[in-house]
C-alpha cells in the first residue's frame, strides 16, 4: 500500500477530530478530566442574571502566584483561560460581603460548609496554606467543590468575578 493514501486518510481524519473539537470550543462544550466533578462533557451557558450562591461556575483563575504553583503541582491544567491555565469548575458558596472564617472547616456566615475540611497537605504531603478567611470584596467569588481533594476557595482565597465564564451544565458526565 502507498504512503499517498494512508496520509491522505490521516489528514482528513485530524482535520475531523480538529473540526469537531474547535465546533465543540466554539460552542462552549468542555471535558472535564478533574475529579471535582463528575467527568466528561460539559457545556458554559451563559448567564443572563447576577451569579448567585449555589450556581455551578466555570471560571478562568486569575495569574496568581497561588495559581502558579497549582499549575506546577498538577491541581489545575492547561487551557486556554489567561496565563494558560484551564477553567474551574466549582460552585459558588459566598459571594461580596458575605464573612468567611477558616479553621479546621469552612464557615460562611457562621454556619459551616459542608465537605469543607480544610487539609495542611495534600495527597502527595505537599504544604497546603488556607486562605485567612475575611469578608469576600466586591466583584469577588468564594468557590467550593464537595470533592475530598478540592483545590478550591480553601487555599486560594476569592477570585475575581471577571474571569467568569458562565454556569457548568453537565452534558454526558459520569463519577469514576
Amino acid at each position: 500500500m502507498s504512503r499517498r493514501p494512508v496520509m491522505v486518510l490521516s489528514g482528513s481524519a485530524f482535520a475531523a477530530i480538529a473540526a469537531v473539537a474547535a465546533a465543540g470550543w466554539i460552542g462552549g462544550y468542555r471535558i472535564n478530566f478533574t475529579p471535582s466533578y463528575p467527568l466528561g462533557l460539559w457545556r458554559i451557558e451563559a448567564l443572563e442574571r447576577t451569579v448567585s450562591v449555589g450556581d455551578l461556575v466555570f471560571i478562568c483563575p486569575p495569574l496568581t502566584p497561588a495559581f502558579a504553583t497549582a499549575f506546577e503541582r498538577g491541581y489545575i491544567r492547561r487551557g486556554l483561560c489567561p496565563g494558560g491555565f484551564s477553567p474551574l469548575i466549582k460552585t459558588v458558596v459566598a459571594t461580596a460581603g458575605q464573612s468567611v472564617d477558616i479553621g479546621g472547616h469552612v464557615s460562611i456566615e457562621r454556619r459551616v460548609l459542608a465537605h469543607s475540611e480544610v487539609h495542611r497537605s495534600d495527597a502527595e504531603g505537599r504544604a497546603l496554606s488556607p486562605w485567612s478567611g475575611g469578608a469576600v470584596p466586591s466583584g469577588y467569588l468564594y468557590l467550593h467543590s464537595d470533592f475530598y481533594g478540592s483545590y478550591d476557595s480553601r487555599y486560594f482565597g476569592p477570585i475575581p468575578a471577571s474571569g467568569l465564564l458562565g454556569l457548568a451544565h453537565p452534558v454526558l458526565t459520569f463519577d469514576p
